[in-house]
């Protein structure tokens, strides 16, 4: 874990304005090189596996979205360099053995130009191994456990980017919050349920140890397994200690609605409750667990449909434009789609092509590169060490808040205590 966050500054966000944006990027670049390497002046063709169906099929089909809305910006401004984009999407039915198969598909049948990564660390190692094997780069928005960076092939290859806020430290800005309320004022008991996932454990895991650093006493935490058959037993468990706080390792919108409903069900309200994943969601989330309930509900990212960032503002229009519904439903996989575009866009830009090899160097050249979720800075394994770390909140029947870090640029009060149940 670093040992502090790189909050956004005043100077970064000025940068962010200045940057690129989508069509812009698109009209970079004179050459290009198919494959890993070869060479072509046809469409850059881009592969990605992506669970369409499955457990992770809500966050598979928004990223789906961004990668589609990012191809038809840059293909509506005229492509890459004067080329258009080719984006092939397969669904692994979010399986990592068929992720396995649909990357050596794109890879050595189809011959893409550029790989996009699929949705969660769990499919993101194996998927990073192929890539290596065929000497691509793996640019990707949703694989940001310790595992996949710490894995033998990323260790020998590097060849994993992901473009968004390292796991390990997207609680942190709520342990500092904790940290910064009057010992009377802090949650007195706490318990972490943890689904089996590499994505979804590291983040509580760090909270855990902070927060029993500060006297939070521990009541539970136990790792569950990843099936939603499998919820209701730890959610009960859970509800029948009465924790202050809950600190929930989830992955997905399932996980949380099901804690939700068990505590419910067994009249018990957390005074506050954070999940690792889900709440994120936008109206996939309000939806499923209704707006009313979702009150007080919070969740860690690195981006929101309200941050001030013209690429981000554009993007969001074009969504709403795109698929209808409003700004405050935009799901955060959306934004983290859309940046691995952005970025491929930038290093093709900046090698003169889809030579991979070019690209994995230009990609820890140190080289800061702009998205809608801000800077892009990646460190010798592939994490984004410029990215910045947030706590939302919903509010107010709908409202997805930023509340932390308290005082940043955005940063709304935070609601102390979450509502009761609506029902």
């Amino acid at each position: 874990m670093r040992p502090s966050l790189p909050w956004f500054s005043k100077t970064a966000l000025a940068a962010a304005v200045t940057v690129l944006t989508a069509g812009s990027l698109a009209a970079c670049g004179t050459s290009a090189s198919g494959g890993a390497g070869g060479s072509s002046k046809g469409p850059i063709s881009i592969g990605a596996s992506l669970s369409l169906t499955g457990d992770f099929s809500a966050d598979g089909q928004a990223f789906d979205k961004g990668y589609k809305l990012w191809a038809k910006d840059v293909n509506a401004s005229g492509g890459i360099g004067g080329r258009q984009v080719k984006l092939t999407v397969l669904n692994d039915a979010s399986n990592p053995n068929q992720a396995v198969t649909n990357y050596q598909t794109l890879m050595n049948s189809d011959h893409v130009d550029l790989t996009f990564g699929p949705f969660s660390s769990l499919i993101t190692t194996p998927a990073a191994s192929v890539a290596a094997r065929g000497g691509y780069a793996l640019i990707e928005g949703a694989g940001g456990a310790p595992t996949v960076f710490n894995s033998p092939p990323n260790q020998a290859d590097h060849n994993i980017f992901d473009v968004s806020l390292p796991i390990a430290d997207e609680m942190m800005p709520f342990v500092d919050y904790i940290k910064s309320l009057p010992p009377a004022k802090r949650p007195k008991t706490a318990a972490y349920p943890m689904a089996q996932d590499p994505f979804a454990d590291p983040p509580v895991q760090a909270a855990q140890k902070a927060l029993q650093a500060l006297g939070v006493k521990t009541v539970y935490s136990k790792v569950f397994p990843e099936e939603v058959a499998d919820y209701k037993a730890p959610a009960d468990q859970v509800a029948s200690q009465k924790p202050d706080l809950v600190v929930l390792g989830s992955t997905d919108v399932p996980t949380v609605g099901a804690f939700m409903q068990a505590f419910e069900q067994q009249h018990y309200t957390p005074k506050m409750f954070i999940p690792a994943a889900g709440p994120d969601q936008g109206q996939a989330f309000t939806s499923a667990v209704g707006a009313a309930n979702a009150n007080g509900v919070m969740v860690p990212n690195g981006w929101f449909p309200g941050y001030a960032n013209p690429q981000s503002q554009q993007m969001v229009k074009q969504y709403v434009k795109t698929y209808g519904g409003n700004a405050s439903g935009v799901n955060a996989d959306v934004a983290e789609a859309y940046a691995v575009g952005q970025v491929a866009a930038q290093a093709v830009k900046a090698t003169g092509g889809t030579d991979n090899a070019k690209i994995i160097k230009y990609l820890h050249s140190g080289a800061s590169i702009s998205s809608v979720q801000g800077p892009v800075k990646f460190d010798s394994l592939g994490e984004n060490g410029a990215a910045a770390a947030f706590i939302f909140q919903w509010q107010n029947k709908g409202n997805y808040t930023q509340v932390l870090p308290a005082g940043a640029s955005g940063s709304k009060s935070i609601l102390a205590t979450k509502p009761s149940w609506s029902s």
